[in-house]
C-alpha cells in the first residue's frame, strides 16, 4: 500500500505555533491532553509491556470501549504499538513506541505537579466556592 502525499497547505511551511488556529500542534496537544492518554502513559512507564486487562486494572474509571478508542488514537499517533500473539485466545501487548516513551518525562512531570499541588488547589476551590456562596467578590 502506497501512501498519497497530502496537498500543501501555507501553513506547511510556517514554524509550529500551538496557539495558531490551523496548526496541526493543536490537534497533537489536544490528544495528549484528553482525559486518558496521560494515565496509559503513566501505566505503560510503570509497566511498559502490558495487555488490555492490565490497563483497564491499573487505569481505574476508564470503560472498555474509552480504553480502547484512546488505545487506537495513540496507535495511530504513533506512541503506542500493539502486538498480536496468535494464541487461543489471541494474546495482545500494547507498549510505548520510541516516540511515545518522550511523553514520560513530561507526563510524570505533571503528575508530581498534580499529586504535590493537590491540597492547594483543594483549598483554592474551597475558597472559591465559600466566596461564591456568599456572592462576595474574589
Amino acid at each position: 500500500m502506497t501512501a498519497t502525499a497530502l496537498p500543501r497547505t501555507p501553513q506547511d511551511d510556517q514554524p509550529a505555533n500551538i496557539l495558531a488556529s490551523v496548526c496541526p500542534s493543536r490537534t497533537v496537544m489536544r490528544h495528549l491532553t484528553d482525559r486518558w492518554t496521560p494515565f496509559i502513559v503513566a501505566a505503560l512507564s510503570e509497566q511498559p509491556v502490558a495487555r488490555f486487562s492490565e490497563l483497564k486494572a491499573m487505569i481505574q474509571g476508564v470503560s472498555p470501549k474509552v480504553l480502547t478508542q484512546t488505545l487506537r488514537s495513540m496507535e495511530r499517533d504513533g506512541l503506542v504499538a500493539r502486538k498480536v500473539t496468535a494464541s487461543i485466545p489471541p494474546r495482545v501487548d500494547y507498549e510505548l513506541t520510541a516516540l511515545g516513551t518522550t511523553l514520560i518525562e513530561p507526563m510524570t512531570a505533571l503528575r508530581h505537579w498534580a499529586q504535590d499541588n493537590m491540597q492547594a488547589v483543594l483549598e483554592a476551590r474551597e475558597r472559591y466556592d465559600a466566596a461564591e456562596l456568599q456572592g462576595t467578590d474574589r
